[in-house]
């Protein structure tokens, strides 16, 4: 009896023990080989983490962002309105938006005795929908070299070198008026003209008039036209230095016709963090063969957009 007692009691032990074996060995087969512990694969590794977002969440009412002295100078009003048309005058004209945050703009209209003069403002925040790779400044990036392309405008980079282009000065094979260069075919030589003065008719007298070389058809054209004013010069588009991030101008000159008037318009688009400003300013004159100044238009139109960077970053 004494026997059958001892081994009731002893078998529990060694069934206690073996589970502790198991116990033990299980937990040793969750390291990671290292000892370490068990390593979580969902959540180890180095993440990169997301491009943060852009500077602006919302965007200004365009109609109030584009006032003050800016907006009169552009918009000059007739003498014969009265004061509460021209404070609705200046008041704009929303565009039609279905998301305000995202798109939004505002446009002028002004009648006076020399023609007619058009403002549009416009407003564009970029959102980026995959920022682990791409934030919305570089997205808004993105979208200003889109725009810049469009206008067919260069790239800012490096300086062009000289002579890169075919028919500019220092390209091979060509001179500076695009002929064959030296060493290339000879071009045919000019058949000399007839002379005027009949045989046996007295010469002419000279000319006092310094020759200054055969004139082409064309020149003798030209010359017959208005020269343009030497104060009014043609400064074109062109990439715009600090203005916002990134700004380019783009100056267009409709075509020329027999009595109409060619309008000028100039649009400046600049980039502020994610959002991309576009400012079109268009001058459309009533006389016959006026054309709007390069310089005046161009600089009325980049203090209404330095005014709306100022605006962006109160």
């Amino acid at each position: 009896m004494e026997r059958k007692t001892v081994r009731r009691r002893v078998l529990p032990g060694i069934a206690m023990l073996t589970a502790l074996v198991a116990a033990v060995t299980g937990l040793s087969g969750c390291t990671d080989g290292n000892g370490s512990g068990t390593s979580d694969q969902k959540n180890g590794g180095n993440t990169a983490a997301p491009a943060q977002p852009g500077k602006y969440r919302s965007l200004p009412q365009p109609c109030k962002a584009a006032d003050g002295k800016p907006l009169k100078a552009m918009l000059p009003t007739s003498d014969s309105l009265t004061l509460e048309a021209r404070e609705r005058l200046y008041e704009g004209i929303a565009d039609a938006s279905y998301d305000g945050d995202r798109h939004v703009g505002c446009r002028w209209n002004s009648q006076v005795p020399e023609g007619t003069l058009l403002l549009s403002v416009n407003f564009e925040r970029v959102v980026s929908y995959d920022r682990v790779t791409t934030s919305d400044d570089d997205k808004a990036h993105e979208v200003y070299v889109n725009r810049l392309t469009a206008a067919q405008l260069p790239f800012p980079g490096p300086a062009t070198t000289p002579g890169a282009s075919p028919g500019t000065p220092g390209t091979p094979g060509t001179n500076p008026s695009g002929s064959p260069a030296p060493g290339g075919p000879p071009a045919p030589s000019p058949p000399s003209a007839p002379s005027a003065t009949p045989p046996g008719a007295p010469a002419a007298a000279p000319s006092t008039t310094p020759s200054t070389g055969p004139v082409s058809p064309s020149a003798s054209a030209s010359s017959s036209a208005s020269p343009s004013p030497s104060n009014s010069p043609e400064l074109g588009s062109r990439v715009l230095e600090g203005l916002g991030n990134e700004a380019f101008l783009d100056d267009k000159l409709s075509a020329a016709g027999a009595t109409a008037a060619r309008a000028r318009t100039v649009r400046i688009v600049f980039r502020t963090s994610n959002v991309i400003v576009t400012v079109e300013y268009s001058v459309q004159p009533t006389g016959p063969g006026a054309v709007p100044p390069s310089t005046e238009t161009q600089d009325k139109a980049r203090l209404l957009a330095e005014a709306l960077v100022e605006r962006f970053n109160e």
